[in-house]
């Protein structure tokens, strides 16, 4: 939300909506509040269940799975650290299963 006084971002505080510039407040709605907790407790995780899904990935056939020597690999990226430093890649062995990640 931004503040409609100075245009700044407003942060949720102590049930409202508060701008980091000006100070402007304004309360926040019960829909709001909902939303916000559930972002707050809510971890990214990805669940690759089914041989469908592990298909649905990009397949890089330059890697080794470093357990069973198969060559290729499904991969994702995912942000794992601070926004400024770069993502982490996911492999999964398609004959293996066994995963592993590369900075």
């Amino acid at each position: 939300m931004f503040c409609p006084k100075c245009g700044s971002l407003m942060h949720p505080k102590d049930g409202k909506w508060v701008c980091s510039n000006c100070g402007y407040e304004i309360p926040i709605e019960n829909e709001e509040k909902k939303e916000i907790v559930a972002e707050a407790k809510e971890k990214e995780m990805i669940v690759i269940s089914s041989q469908e899904e592990l298909k649905a990935l990009p397949y890089d056939e330059s890697v080794m799975c470093p357990k069973c020597g198969h060559v290729g690999a499904h991969w994702m990226l995912q942000q794992t650290r601070a926004a400024d430093e770069p993502e982490t890649r996911f492999y999964i062995c398609p004959k293996c299963g066994h995963r592993w990640r590369e900075y």
